[in-house]
């Protein structure tokens, strides 16, 4: 590729290599890679490990099977909320086309720093079809803040539930993190209101116009923004469910309360892209939350653990389940035009 620097004139062509981007990708990959290896291997070597080997031990070839089952078919509800929401800003996604797309997006979590990775991924499959390409990223980015928002609503349900059993040093951290998030929110919207579109180039104020039509035709129906939050929060909720009989099988005692405090916050940590999906961050995550609950910390990161396990496998599998929803929705459509 050639590109012309104005600097150095114009008959001074600057030669770019094209391969340097995805070699920084591809390093920026393997240093996540160790990052999340070094993570485990500490852990293992901190904890101990007859305790932690019996908690997985404890998880029987049933038990992890169902689990991954009932993991799958959960993020269903998933799929209907992306769908939901998008559409309301205008995308037209097709309910196969939704799930095609997310089983897709959690198959890319395999290989992309964070959970919203998978956002790309998804977003990127249904970006030929969609009616409306800035209500599909408009509809995307607002669905992860929903998912955001449903965590943390979990876990103030949660710190409710616990009223005694939170520390004063838990409040300090939990009642800042709440405020910068109500900040945060206040902010976006303040400024998505009152910024004039006139300081910005031509292009960007055309994104802009596209962006508030696509923004305000969501806001006009705020009950489906509602109805999404509500998914949102049952989605997370059922995860909660998922990874306490997961706990009750490693051995892993405490409240339900304890649970929809805990679990929500340690998948928070999962987002931060310093691991690959998360891996390593989330287990310590679990073992430092649980700890003023007297869980011993290897019972945490067991079940982490498991859980991770079941998070890699089915995402392995949803990429069959993509292909097969795309099959599917093919067929439909020839049947249709026949």
């Amino acid at each position: 590729m050639i590109e012309f620097n104005p600097a150095i004139g114009r008959d001074k062509p600057v030669q770019i290599k094209e391969s340097a981007q995805p070699k920084a990708l591809w390093r920026r990959g393997w240093v996540r890679l160790c990052v999340s290896a070094f993570t485990l291997a500490l852990l293992l070597m901190i904890l101990p490990r007859e305790q932690l080997w019996n908690a997985l031990r404890r998880i029987s070839p049933a038990v992890w099977g169902w689990c991954l089952v009932v993991y799958l078919c959960m993020h269903l509800i998933g799929a209907i909320k992306w769908r939901l929401t998008v559409n309301r800003a205008g995308a037209g996604i097709g309910l196969l086309q939704a799930v095609r797309c997310y089983y897709g997006g959690l198959f890319g979590n395999l290989f992309l720093p964070s959970v919203v990775g998978g956002d790309l991924v998804r977003a990127g499959l249904a970006y030929r079809d969609t009616h409306s390409r800035t209500g599909l990223v408009l509809g995307s980015l607002i669905d992860r803040v929903i998912d955001f928002v449903a965590l943390a609503t979990v876990a103030a349900i949660g710190a409710v539930l616990l009223p005694d059993q939170l520390g004063l040093v838990s409040r300090k951290v939990i009642l800042p993190l709440a405020v910068a998030l109500i900040l945060g929110i206040v902010g976006i919207a303040v400024g998505w209101r009152f910024v004039s579109v006139r300081r910005l180039s031509m292009k960007m104020r055309r994104r802009m116009v596209m962006l508030r039509r696509a923004g305000r035709q969501l806001i006009s129906h705020p009950q489906f923004v509602v109805l999404s939050l509500l998914l949102g929060i049952t989605l997370q909720s059922c995860m909660v469910l998922l990874n306490g009989w997961l706990g009750r099988a490693c051995g892993l005692e405490c409240s339900w309360a304890v649970w929809l405090f805990v679990w929500p916050l340690a998948k928070l940590s999962a987002v931060l892209p310093i691991t690959q999906g998360g891996v390593g961050v989330r287990e310590a995550a679990l073992a430092a939350l649980f700890s003023p609950f007297g869980v011993p910390a290897a019972q945490a990161v067991a079940v982490g653990l498991v859980f991770q396990s079941i998070v890699i496998t089915g995402a392995l599998l949803s990429g069959p389940l993509a292909l097969a929803a795309a099959s599917f929705s093919n067929r439909r459509a020839d049947s249709a035009g026949i």
